[in-house]
């Protein structure tokens, strides 16, 4: 089970970390991503840190001001976005992939959170 919190009101130049809590005692053995989907758009892929830690893959528009980190002590995950712009307005959702590289599809995932929602204001 994947809970994903830290959304919230921001403005543009703003920052925001999302978390996302995982249950169970694998957490260190999964691949995990962050998507988000914008109103009347579909979900997209934002970033992805593989199960072994170290390694990540951004999405073009966020590389440079986003950066994904995970805490396998805590089993957590974490999206810390900078710079942030009224074109991130969306719902971001973590997931999670058993092993593996680090696919940016979302049916690789298996695993979903209940999103929460980022809204940047101009």
């Amino acid at each position: 089970q994947l809970q994903a919190s830290g959304g919230g009101l921001v403005q543009a130049g703003g920052s925001l970390r999302l978390s996302c809590a995982a249950s169970g005692r694998t957490f260190s053995s999964y691949t995990m991503a962050w998507f988000r989907q914008a109103p009347g758009k579909e979900r997209e892929f934002v970033a992805a840190v593989m199960w072994t830690g170290g390694v990540t893959n951004y999405a073009d528009d966020v590389k440079g001001r986003f950066t994904i980190s995970r805490d396998n002590a805590k089993n957590t995950v974490y999206l810390q976005m900078n710079n942030l712009k009224p074109d991130d307005t969306a719902v971001y959702y973590c997931a999670a992939k058993y092993r593996g590289l680090l696919p940016s599809t979302q049916g690789a995932y298996n695993y979903w959170g209940q999103g929460t929602l980022v809204t940047v204001s101009s």
